[in-house]
């Protein structure tokens, strides 16, 4: 069982290079298991990531594959976790769009998209903290209690999800989204979907 967390792990790393949307060297991946969590490892090659390379450590910080190099933002990762009890995955990656339009608030606009917005809500904006740091975890905890998706300003997305596959999708679409934003910019495309309707997609999808 615990080997086929490390491959769902793994798994994802190598799509989200393969996707495009980080780099070699780049973001992390993590599932939470009762109360163990599985997470990607540090400066380790993303797009052909393996499961043995995968770690494991508990809720409380213990790293139970201490021969393994974590990722340093696992910090980051268990004080979402342990804000969110409903969120059991989270993909932070550094796509080329959103991470430009990472630099102020709002530059990405999920209203713009009806499954944008479902998936995504409205994303939360976190000003920049250096990256691995307890500041960085604290803002991103606090951050995660409004919204599914997070923009760390000059820095990348991050996005949780009850599954690995809905936090990798939020994130894919954050990415599309961003790239959206600027096409219509150049198109000078203004309009977005309305108040009124934002509201029902907000209240239909439940968004925190």
């Amino acid at each position: 069982m615990r080997n086929k967390h490390k491959k769902e792990v793994a798994l994802f790393m190598n799509r989200l290079y393969a996707k495009g949307l980080t780099t070699t060297s780049g973001g992390n991946v993590s599932i939470r298991v009762n109360n163990k969590i599985y997470i990607t490892p540090s400066q380790t090659d993303k797009g052909n990531m393996k499961p043995k390379q995968i770690g494991v450590v508990t809720i409380e910080g213990s790293n139970l594959t201490p021969k393994l190099r974590l990722s340093m933002e696992t910090g980051m990762h268990i004080a979402i976790y342990k804000t969110r009890k409903d969120v059991n995955a989270i993909v932070h990656a550094h796509p080329y769009t959103a991470t430009a339009l990472s630099a102020k608030p709002d530059l990405i606009d999920t209203r713009i998209n009806g499954e944008a917005r479902a998936m995504l809500g409205k994303p939360a904006f976190v000003p920049y903290a250096t990256m691995g740091t307890p500041d960085l975890a604290k803002v991103a905890a606090d951050a995660i209690k409004h919204s599914n998706a997070i923009i760390l300003q000059h820095h990348g997305i991050l996005t949780a999800g009850e599954t690995l596959l809905q936090a990798f999708d939020r994130l894919e679409l954050m990415e599309m989204t961003a790239r959206a934003t600027i096409l219509r910019k150049i198109a000078n495309i203004e309009d977005h979907i309305s108040g009124k309707q934002i509201a029902i997609i907000d209240r239909m999808f439940d968004q925190p």
